[in-house]
């Protein structure tokens, strides 16, 4: 597909939909068109799109089609059937009036080219670095991020159904590539009454001696079609197929089988027997796909990262030369500043790293960084700082011993740590006897003693220690995290930091938002690439929405209901 340039709104194209836009609110594309010009160049999709080969549709063009396609949350078909009909499209692409677009699988192709050469990223990364250019966002000032669960494209499995389906899928694979091999490898006739529907179109059998036998049945047919697939006269390729490599994969995770002189014998394996989550196959048809636990709700798929500026005030100052777009009201737009999509089992605490190396891949790290408890550990708090330079704004796990949680005797903020000395002394003034670095759970420690002679005779000992021989034993970090973590609790007692604090809420705003007008929390495509695009997308749909309030003067109009009124009076117009 050889690009072709980015046009010029043609000028009878740019008079019949500004005399339309006139009628009602100004239309979202035409107000991108308008604010950021070419803002998708052809020359940085060059990678993608090799300069021989039949002229097709711009790049660049595909890209904004996408971007406003995700903000009106419609199909491939829609998208197609906009760009042809729609006025404001026309007019924001360039397009001549009688153009009559393109096939709606082009979209398709133009995600599958981006995501095979990695560029899942640049649509944002380009929309950020024209926002940048004008001051819209950059880096200090505050941000904030949170997490949410993403269902994949597939159905939920039980482990009954999950075999079956993958037998399923791989013998409706093997039926497609060698036919011929296949109908003189297994009994067609059996199998075809077994394998032929799916799984998800009858009831499996109610009683459960039935439903195990099955299982065993599945298993048996799985392994059995495995060894005639690396069976010596097979055709080496068919192993190498990705339906029968997830049946192998799938086969080994549930299934134990013991080859004995009188036969094989298949079991299932005990849930104690299952690999991790991380390892284990959701699905035969997305095997990016996990099973996720979070808040005590399971789903399948993956979890999306959204971090956003949240500046209270406007410090989003054009640089020297630069014009600043025109509107708003003074308050800059939140504007979303990453996107990290991870499989289910991923926690938070693994991507606060991750989520500021690419904040600063931008040049876009904050000042500070407004995050929930799930992120966040004393050994993060110092490691970002000194890392990134930025200051994370977190609650910390408060204390957990038992006077802690009773609010009552001695816990470990009743002593005085003396870390030059390598001493603690206790509330009543006698002083530890014992000082050893230490690993507890694979961190590092200090573990403190005091003398057991020293407590045995204490008055208040019960209030200090439920040992009944020993003395008291403190566990601390190292020098640098304790005294994080210790200024860390006690800020989080102060009503100050409480009300700063609550400047994190508001992320769980643009989660709502892209979830009612993205359709984030499903996702349409298969595999981890592809929906990591998707989130991609969607927040730079997201984006020009902010934009187009902020533009109008009305940065807080957000909401999804808000958004589709202007859109179906932009429509009606």
């Amino acid at each position: 597909m050889q690009p072709r340039p980015w046009p010029k709104v043609p000028e009878l194209t740019a008079q019949v939909a500004r005399a339309v836009a006139a009628r009602g609110p100004y239309p979202l594309a035409m107000r991108v068109r308008d604010e950021l010009g070419e803002l998708f160049s052809d020359t940085e999709f060059a990678e993608a799109f090799e300069a021989r080969g039949r002229p097709g549709w711009s790049p660049g063009q595909l890209a904004l089609v996408t971007v406003l396609q995700f903000a009106e949350n419609l199909t491939d078909r829609a998208a197609a059937h906009r760009v042809r009909y729609g006025m404001d499209l026309k007019y924001a692409l360039g397009l001549e009036l009688d153009d009559p677009g393109f096939d709606a699988s082009v979209l398709s192709e133009f995600r599958t080219r981006l995501v095979e050469h990695g560029m899942e990223e640049k649509v944002l990364d380009l929309l950020l670095t024209a926002l940048k250019d004008r001051g819209l966002v950059k880096a200090g000032g505050r941000q904030r991020t949170d997490s949410t669960r993403v269902l994949a494209a597939v159905r939920d499995l039980n482990r009954l159904e999950l075999a079956g389906e993958t037998l399923r899928a791989a013998l409706e694979t093997l039926a497609c590539a060698a036919p011929d091999w296949l109908a003189e490898a297994v009994p067609v006739r059996e199998w075809a009454e077994r394998y032929g529907p799916r799984i998800h179109s009858w009831h499996p059998p109610a009683s459960t001696s039935k439903r195990e036998e099955m299982t065993l049945a599945y298993g048996r047919d799985g392994f059995a079609l495995l060894e005639m697939v690396h069976a010596p006269e097979a055709p080496i390729w068919l192993r190498e197929l990705p339906a029968v490599q997830v049946l192998r994969t799938m086969w080994v995770q549930n299934y134990h089988r013991t080859v004995t002189e009188t036969g094989a014998e298949v079991k299932r394996r005990e849930s104690k027997d299952l690999p991790p989550g991380r390892l284990r196959l959701a699905s035969p048809y997305d095997t990016d796909a996990r099973y996720g636990l979070k808040q005590g709700s399971w789903w399948t798929g993956y979890k999306v990262h959204i971090s956003e500026s949240c500046d209270e005030t406007d410090d989003h100052d054009a640089p020297a030369g630069q014009a600043t777009i025109p509107g708003g009201d003074g308050t800059p737009p939140r504007l979303i500043t990453g996107i990290a999509t991870t499989d289910a089992t991923v926690t938070d605490a693994e991507m606060t790293e991750p989520v500021h190396h690419m904040l600063a891949g931008r040049g876009l790290l904050p000042a500070e960084h407004f995050l929930d408890s799930g992120y966040a550990s004393a050994e993060l708090i110092v490691g970002v700082k000194k890392t990134f330079g930025v200051t994370l704004v977190t609650p910390v796990l408060m204390n957990s011993s038992f006077q802690a949680r009773a609010g009552a005797g001695f816990d470990r903020t009743a002593f005085t740590i003396d870390w030059e000395k390598r001493q603690a002394t206790c509330p009543r003034g006698d002083t530890s006897t014992w000082w050893s670095p230490a690993t507890q759970r694979g961190t590092k420690a200090i573990v403190i003693k005091f003398d057991k002679e020293t407590c045995r005779p204490c008055p208040v000992r019960d209030q200090c220690t439920r040992s009944k021989t020993g003395g008291r034993t403190l566990s601390l970090q190292p020098r640098e995290v304790q005294e994080v973590l210790d200024h860390a609790r006690l800020q989080q007692d102060d009503e100050q930091w409480r009300a700063k604090y609550a400047t994190r809420a508001g992320v769980e705003g643009t989660i709502h938002q892209a979830v009612a007008v993205t359709g984030m929390r499903r996702a349409r495509y298969l595999g981890l690439q592809k929906t990591h695009l998707e989130h991609v997308l969607s927040a730079a749909a997201l984006n020009l929405i902010r934009l187009d309030a902020w533009w109008n003067g009305h940065p807080l109009d957000r909401t999804r209901a808000s958004h589709l009124a202007r859109l179906d009076l932009s429509l009606a117009a």
